[in-house]
């Protein structure tokens, strides 16, 4: 089973977190690699026990931007 996850990945202070925005599940590493192979492992867990592709988010459409504002 196969899906393309859209991954975020964000500096905190000595450590990077990475969350799917498909399903927020996040992991963290020192480096972004390290991060990114955690949530795949994390990924892997989470779904371990799933057979079939319904188990996977429906729409792996996501849309991400940035918006500028004065506060």
């Amino acid at each position: 089973m196969n899906f393309t996850a859209t991954i975020i990945i964000k500096q905190e202070e000595e450590w990077f977190v990475a969350t799917c925005a498909e399903n927020t599940i996040a992991s963290q590493g020192k480096t972004i690699d390290d991060a990114i192979a955690n949530l795949k492992e994390a990924m892997v867990l989470y779904y371990e026990d799933e057979k079939d592709e319904a188990a996977l988010p429906a729409n792996n459409r996501v849309y991400i931007t940035t918006m500028e504002m004065a506060i």
